[in-house]
């Protein structure tokens, strides 16, 4: 991942926030690089990490995958048909072009992140700006680590690059070994 957002996208009320979201859906942006992860790959852990069969009781939490174009609409098309197929059950998540994507509040960027204190204060440190902090590739993958995703393998290979703390480090080593 190059970095991750989390907002609201697939209405039309302008500018909505958490407490005013109009009919627009909560939704994370992906930024990746298609040689290092295939759009493909990122399809599969999307049907794996909801209830594709199950329908929102709101609009707020729809099950929805908001493409970019015609290749990523047409590949998820087919991977929907695929595990409608194989589970035999009909696949309510809607597909949908994306429109807008409104960026969430800063306080709903990086959960995971934000919720172990010692790790959101360094990389505060490091990027000042909200808006650095929440758009970085660092933010992105320490979140995704802290959040339980992510093997050992592929931390021991980058951790060098993040310029942690001894503390941080070691806990963010100590974290991913357990998961």
């Amino acid at each position: 991942m190059i970095r991750t957002r989390v907002g609201y996208t697939g209405g039309s009320k302008a500018n909505p926030t958490y407490h005013s979201l109009g009919d627009h859906s909560e939704a994370i942006r992906i930024d990746f690089d298609p040689e290092i992860i295939p759009y493909e790959k990122l399809l599969a852990v999307f049907w794996q990490s909801h209830k594709p069969a199950q329908r929102a009781w709101r609009r707020q939490y729809m099950n929805a995958l908001f493409y970019h174009d015609d290749a990523q609409r047409r590949q998820a098309e087919a991977t929907r048909d695929r595990l409608q197929q194989t589970t035999g059950k009909p696949v309510r998540t809607q597909l949908l072009a994306l429109t807008t994507f409104y960026r969430a509040e800063d306080y709903h960027q990086k959960y995971m992140l934000r919720g172990r204190k010692p790790f959101a204060e360094e990389l505060e440190q490091i990027y000042p700006r909200p808006r650095d902090f929440v758009d970085s590739t660092l933010a992105a993958r320490l979140n995704g680590y802290l959040g339980g995703y992510g093997r050992w393998e592929q931390l021991a290979k980058e951790i060098d690059t993040y310029g942690l703390n001894p503390a941080n480090r070691r806990n963010l080593e100590r974290v991913v070994r357990k998961s």
